[in-house]
């Protein structure tokens, strides 16, 4: 008897799983679209993700394998006093002295290479690739860049030659490397690297030439918190060193981490949206189903089946689909995506290996898929699940609308049927609207974020590079040039002369890193506000960058205290303008300015409207505009294949959506719809009144999505990092497209269900009712 029972149960499960394939096969279009939903949604978040932990577990481990700093203290002459101070802090764990000094390699272009002498190389050490060991009694040795080393063809065993202050050294490269300072290497003559033009080395202190050597920088290790650090070698050192920077402010850390956070965001804003997308669709493909299906599931009930049985047997339809999607989208991503980045990141950044990591987080993502959606099919079945057989069979009662306010008003009756049929299905079916709207709010939040983004890209390139900067050449100065070979050039390409320095600020609240442009009467540089507007700074005048201001919470007439980075010397100033600038964050001033705080004025750079080609002394780079746009468009390539991906899956996404939503739509108003046919009305005015229920709703959904866009827009923004000042904007032609690409799909889906319409079975329509 036990035997014939489980064989019963058996044929029964194995009936159900041949209905179960014949159903999917059946309605093949919306559930291909959950399998995709619920596979970009895990591809992109475990390949984004993927790219973006592989990053951190790749810089984190690289800055353990060579003990990066955790701050950097900068004086003029680091002794052994020194170093007792440092050391009786009491929060100091580890510490080592360099000398870092600027040269010139032997090369025709006059690369600029950073000389850092060590002690002992333990902290901040060189990271080999080829050649020996850093030994710290070689003399004769250096250990040299890569990436400069593969830009000018150098090897291990080859000489080079440094030319610094008064010194002249020529050394044998020992080996070849990175250094964990290095993974962003900023240029002066260029917005990336040029690795022709700059580049380092690493040197045993026994390797200086002179007979004494003045360490000027002290490399620590610290165990309190980096605030709390500078606060006791400001209490306890003040006016020892010129300046502190701790480890998440150096300029290659924290060019590098705003970089991983863009991408760290762009990946956890796409699998929200594709999962609430996923379980939206299977939600209207389950409720359709078992609407068509009630008859059948009457009959099942009538033959014997549990409602467990049934249960189990709808919610399995988007289960498994669910399951093959993450588990593909788990596998696929991280393979796939990383790839797609790191070519480009891998030609700014410099670090000995780019591998995508693997995190539980993707897992857990894939997980809460599979349970939302055995979630969703377990609520589109549960009501009829526990239904008696006998109304199961029977259709649905239709849903009653009374008389609502609206309906109240005398101008009620004058709307046309059109009108008021819409309304008062919309009314009886609530859900059935608010889900649509809300497929809707999704794909043109998407669309705006997505242009929004573009066009914030574009519009930062536009203001830096022609609104604020209007010369044609840049000619970058020596350090050691004279003050008439400055003036001969500048006369030469009638020019004028600009000083830009790395800075410090400090404030009540906050300190930061960050620039000062001093211009000296040109108007080839134009300061502007947010709007592009000219901001007339007058000589007497210092003004702040908007973004700087916000980070250090301080006004027009605040005071703030600053030094230019490498001088100890601290000088206290009042804001009295402020600015917007989108890549350059800190002080604009005269010349007259900065002497009036007694500081000297060393022009940095003369700007020019001519394009100059010719070399000059004193002159080390000669850039022109092509030249900083096109190494923009470089820096920001990866960003623009974020932006790229979003436009794609945004507009993929709003077809999927607005076609599964209207396919809904159709099904529950079918009976209605062949009613009306009856009694008489044609195809074109049925057509209508769908046309005119998928617009209410578009347009409904497509004005929330606005600030829903706008909300993403401005996070994604805000992780820009520090440098980067951009606000979110949604423009005339953002709104025009995303509002054509949103009406457009709503129409042309409106148009795909007039052929159903024609081929309607009016019979079995209205057969259903009965």
């Amino acid at each position: 008897m036990n035997i014939q029972r489980r064989s019963l149960i058996w044929n029964g499960e194995l009936m159900l799983a041949k209905k179960m394939l014949r159903d999917i096969a059946k309605h093949k279009a919306q559930f291909i679209s959950i399998f995709l939903m619920a596979f970009l949604g895990v591809f992109v978040f475990a390949g984004v993700g993927g790219e973006s932990v592989g990053l951190e577990v790749n810089v984190n481990d690289f800055y353990e394998d060579t003990n990066l700093a955790d701050g950097w203290i900068y004086s003029m002459d680091i002794n052994d006093l020194f170093l007792y101070q440092v050391d009786i802090l009491g929060a100091t764990t580890q510490m080592e002295r360099q000398y870092v000094v600027d040269s010139v390699a032997d090369f025709d272009n006059d690369p600029d290479i950073t000389l850092h002498f060590v002690e002992n190389n333990t902290i901040s050490k060189f990271y080999l690739i080829d050649g020996k060991e850093l030994d710290i009694n070689d003399s004769g040795g250096v250990w040299l860049d890569k990436s400069f080393a593969d830009a000018k063809g150098l090897k291990v065993g080859d000489n080079i030659t440094f030319e610094f202050e008064n010194y002249t050294i020529e050394k044998e490269i020992k080996g070849i490397g990175y250094s964990p300072e290095y993974v962003y290497h900023a240029s002066s003559s260029s917005v990336i690297p040029d690795f022709n033009k700059i580049g380092f080395a690493y040197l045993s202190h026994n390797a200086f030439p002179g007979d004494n050597i003045s360490y000027n920088v002290l490399n620590v290790k610290f165990e309190e918190n980096p605030e709390t650090y500078a606060d006791l070698l400001s209490y306890h050192m003040d006016g020892y060193y010129s300046s502190f920077v701790e480890r998440s402010e150096h300029s290659s850390v924290s060019q590098f981490s705003e970089e991983m956070d863009q991408h760290k965001m762009m990946g956890d804003i796409f699998p929200v949206v594709f999962i609430l997308i996923a379980m939206l669709i299977l939600l209207t493909t389950m409720t359709r189903i078992i609407t068509h299906q009630r008859t059948q599931i009457g009959i099942l009930k009538a033959s014997g089946f549990k409602n467990f049985s049934i249960i189990l047997h709808y919610v399995s339809y988007g289960f498994w689909l669910v399951l093959i999607g993450s588990i593909l989208g788990l596998i696929l991503g991280p393979m796939i995506l990383p790839q797609l980045f790191y070519p480009s990141m891998s030609a700014t950044y410099k670090l000995p290996s780019w591998n995508p990591a693997w995190s539980m987080n993707f897992v857990y993502v894939a997980a809460a898929m599979v349970l939302m959606s055995l979630a969703v099919s377990f609520y589109s079945v549960k009501s009829i699940s526990s239904e008696k057989p006998a109304d199961t069979i029977r259709p649905k009662v239709p849903k009653v609308s009374t008389s609502g306010f609206v309906e109240r008003f005398g101008l009620w009756k004058r709307l046309s049927f059109n009108v008021r049929w819409n309304y008062r299905d919309a009314k009886r079916n609530k859900f059935r609207a608010l889900m649509t709207i809300v497929g809707v709010i999704g794909c043109s939040a998407l669309l705006v974020c997505a242009f929004g983004m573009y066009d914030g890209m574009n519009d930062l390139k536009e203001w830096e590079y022609n609104q604020i900067n209007h010369y044609d050449s840049k000619l970058v100065i020596e350090e050691n040039a004279t003050d008439s070979q400055i003036d001969d050039v500048a006369s030469d390409v009638n020019g004028d002369k600009l000083m830009e320095s790395a800075i410090e600020i400090e404030s009540d609240s906050a300190k930061k890193s960050g620039s000062l442009l001093v211009l000296n009467h040109t108007d080839l540089v134009t300061p502007t506000d947010y709007d592009w507007n000219k901001v007339d700074i007058k000589d007497d005048e210092i003004s702040i960058s908007q973004k700087m201001a916000d980070m250090l919470g301080v006004g027009v007439d605040d005071k703030v205290k600053w030094h230019i980075m490498g001088s100890d010397k601290w000088v206290n100033t009042t804001i009295d303008k402020i600015h917007a600038d989108p890549i350059s964050q800190g002080f604009i001033m005269s010349a007259d300015k900065l002497e009036d705080i007694d500081l000297n004025y060393t022009p940095t750079s003369i700007v020019t409207e001519k394009h100059v080609n010719e070399s000059y002394d004193g002159v080390k780079a000669a850039n022109s505009m092509s030249d900083m746009t096109g190494s923009w468009d470089e820096l920001t390539e990866s960003m623009w294949l974020l932006i790229y991906i979003l436009i794609f899956f945004a507009s993929l996404l709003a077809v999927i959506v607005l076609y599964n939503l209207g396919l809904l739509s159709f099904t529950e108003i079918e009976r209605e719809i062949a009613t009306l046919k009856v009694l008489g009305f044609k195809t074109r005015a049925l057509r209508k009144l769908l046309l005119t229920q998928n617009l209410w709703f578009t347009a409904i959904g497509f004005i929330l999505g606005l600030p829903v866009g706008y909300a993403i827009l401005a996070i994604m923004w805000e992780s820009s990092g520090d440098s980067f000042y951009i606000l979110p904007s949604i423009s005339l032609t953002n709104f025009l497209l995303t509002a054509v690409i949103t009406f457009a799909l709503s129409i042309i889906v409106n148009l795909m269900f007039s052929r159903k319409i024609k081929k309607l079975d009016m019979v079995e329509s209205l057969k259903s009712g009965e």
